[in-house]
């Protein structure tokens, strides 16, 4: 089948391959912004390789031959905006640090809401990724713990941003599409959930609503997630 190798291979390791004759050549580089200005704007789901070669203005089956399957596409993906990760001179503090990388990469993931989908430990060896990697571990220097825990560290952190801005981006999407504001879908279920509170069948909800009746605080709830599984390894 085009496009299917005949045996697993990294992307990484295959050369770059350069156009001959009147054929203007495509650097990967290319493909994966093309791939991502169609993401961006219309989700994931958009991007094909017919889709991404008609932005680049060659054939699909041209593409194969930079790209031999849409996995590495996704590959090249989140490579390329891997590349926007901020990198900083660790400050000595690895709990701050970490919470910095925390709130770097949801910005990141909400640049590009369909990053969430492609996060997987497959496509965690690219050249972008194994720098973000690095300066990872660096920042972890100051802890005192073996590398399989550092790096255990890191995959927490990572899910745990990559489950919260999930949530947040469905219940944005979510929002989107109400024929009603968003206030008012939240004042009728708020309405409704304290009738059922008071009712009495639930008590212990109904201690934890008096304890705090305000609104939530999304942000805060997010730095206590992080630091909660920081506090795990300190």
């Amino acid at each position: 089948m085009a496009g299917r190798a005949a045996e697993p291979e990294v992307i990484w390791a295959r050369p770059e391959r350069t156009g001959r004759g009147p054929r203007p050549a495509y650097r990967r580089a290319d493909i994966a912004a093309a791939a991502v200005r169609i993401a961006d704007a219309e989700g994931l789901d958009a991007v094909s390789m017919r889709r991404v070669a008609a932005e680049l203005g060659c054939g699909t089956m041209s593409l194969y031959n930079y790209v031999p399957r849409k996995e590495d596409l996704h590959e090249l993906m989140v490579d390329a905006v891997g590349g926007e990760h901020e990198l900083w001179e660790p400050g000595g503090d690895w709990r701050a640090d970490m919470v910095r990388v925390a709130d770097r990469t949801r910005a990141l993931m909400h640049r590009h809401p369909w990053l969430p989908r492609l996060m997987s430990p497959v496509y965690g060896f690219s050249p972008n990724s194994l720098r973000f990697l690095e300066h990872c571990l660096a920042c972890l220097d100051p802890l005192d713990a073996p590398y399989g825990t550092k790096l255990e560290l890191i995959a927490m952190i990572n899910g745990v941003v990559t489950t919260y801005v999930s949530n947040e981006l469905a219940t944005a999407e979510r929002t989107r599409s109400l024929p009603w504001s968003e206030e008012q879908e939240n004042a009728v279920r708020i309405a409704y959930l304290g009738r059922q509170i008071a009712t009495g069948a639930y008590p212990r909800m109904a201690a934890a609503f008096a304890e705090d009746a305000g609104p939530i605080d999304l942000e805060a709830v997010f730095r206590r997630a992080v630091t909660r599984v920081l506090d795990g390894f300190s």
